[in-house]
């Protein structure tokens, strides 16, 4: 009944163009945050700052764990979204860089499904805050398809 219940709400999310819909069954997201939309080509992720997303107050900065979890997140919801998939994907492996310091501010997110296999699909994810050529963390993620 839960598989059904997830196709459906993935197609509607496909169809309306809304991969929003795909984040607000997943209570982490509302937790941290997270949201999303299609932009024209591509899917976008951000999340706003939030006083319980502070990792470091004295500069501020964002916890390592949010911006980590975000990636993960983003990617996952970037494969439910873009591949005919209608399952949730497993994490096998994750790497995720820190390049800048995650300030008190937006960030944002894209991904890009590098290579989908039989049952692994090989996902990128970058996020930034000001300028996209500037990213602040980078992750490689590995996920099992049910």
């Amino acid at each position: 009944m839960i598989d059904q219940d997830l196709k459906l709400n993935l197609m509607s999310a496909r169809q309306q163009l809304s991969p929003q819909k795909i984040l607000d069954l997943i209570p982490y997201s509302s937790f941290i945050g997270a949201q999303a939309k299609f932009d024209g080509s591509e899917v976008i992720y951000w999340l706003d700052r939030r006083p319980s997303n502070i990792g470091n107050p004295s500069l501020p900065a964002i916890h390592g764990g949010v911006i980590g979890g975000f990636l993960e997140l983003s990617a996952s919801i970037e494969i439910l979204y873009s591949l005919d998939v209608a399952s949730i994907p497993k994490v096998v492996d994750f790497s995720l860089d820190y390049l800048r310091p995650g300030r008190y501010k937006t960030i944002y997110a894209a991904c890009t499904v590098l290579r989908q296999g039989k049952n692994l699909v090989n996902v990128a994810a970058t996020a930034w805050q000001d300028d996209a050529s500037e990213p602040i963390a980078t992750a490689r993620c590995h996920f099992l398809l049910p």
